[in-house]
């Protein structure tokens, strides 16, 4: 008897630890629904602005204000996936796509990673991440065929960069925003972008000259990845405008406000809208649109 009653005071003793305490799966299950906003902060002119505090910062949540968790300014390192489109629409610009590419590139710094994929009816690994400012050649024997999986790109590329340490994350889309073999939906793709915490800057590849009803809707498919992102997009680029198009995105990335916060609204699998407002209205700023709050899944 004087055994059970020492086993029975054992068991109640652990049942209570148990209850009093966070299970690592909670601790887990908070820190994955943590939302990262990576803003870009500009002046009138368009220049970046530094030097605002954590209190210069409100983040509104379908209308209601969140605390922020974390705050950084500093000039951190950056991961992005660069994505060449060579499908056949492509055909007559692929070389201009090779020559933005290398102008991104020519601007990292020592510490920023950049990963390069090219799509067309497949994925395929072009580069690796590294800090390499030079083109692997084998970039250079790439052609325009097939048909075109944009939104399955974007999705990889998302998939890649989730993994990646730094906080900072960039998709750079090259393509003239044509889509015809995808297995994901654009709405997919976007999702899995701002899961990875990823800004999507898509550049406008498509001839000047093309039919303006097909133009203007693949536009309209650029223009969404990145403005719900908080990227930029880019008009038909070439010469001066594509350098300093380029030049602006590499210092954008290295140079944003990074923010965090724990939102107060359910994993419903919902989408839930995101404004970043600013103590000084002189100043304008840009970052993600909102993000779908994924379902917890219950442990068996």
């Amino acid at each position: 008897m004087k055994y059970f009653r020492l086993i029975f005071a054992i068991f109640f003793l652990l049942s209570f630890a148990f209850e009093s305490f966070p299970q690592d799966d909670e601790i887990i299950s908070v820190d994955s629904s943590l939302v990262i906003l990576n803003a870009v902060v500009t002046d009138k002119n368009g220049k970046p602005v530094a030097g605002l505090k954590r209190d210069d910062f409100k983040i509104i949540e379908d209308g209601k204000e969140q605390a922020l968790a974390f705050f950084e300014i500093q000039s951190t390192p950056f991961a992005a996936v660069i994505l060449l489109d060579t499908s056949g629409s492509m055909e007559e610009r692929v070389s201009l796509a090779r020559s933005a590419a290398i102008r991104f590139l020519s601007g990292l710094r020592s510490d920023d990673q950049t990963s390069i994929l090219n799509f067309d009816s497949k994925i395929s690994l072009v580069q690796d991440f590294s800090n390499s400012r030079d083109l692997y050649p084998t970039v250079f024997d790439l052609k325009a065929d097939g048909m075109t999986v944009l939104n399955d790109a974007v999705f990889e590329a998302a998939k890649r960069l989730s993994v990646r340490a730094e906080k900072r994350r960039a998709i750079i889309v090259l393509s003239d925003g044509a889509d015809t073999l995808s297995k994901k939906s654009a709405d997919k793709a976007l999702k899995a972008a701002l899961e990875a915490n990823a800004v999507v800057y898509t550049v406008d590849m498509s001839e000047v000259n093309s039919q303006i009803s097909v133009r203007t809707q693949n536009q309209g498919v650029l223009k969404n990845f990145a403005e719900k992102s908080g990227g930029r997009f880019v008009s038909t680029p070439g010469g001066v405008a594509m350098r300093e198009a380029f030049k602006d995105i590499v210092t954008e990335l290295g140079n944003q406000y990074t923010l965090g916060y724990q939102p107060t609204a359910a994993p419903d699998g919902k989408w839930h809208t995101i404004s970043l407002r600013l103590s000084r209205p002189d100043l304008q700023v840009r970052t993600r649109k909102g993000y779908v709050a994924t379902k917890t899944r219950k442990k068996n």
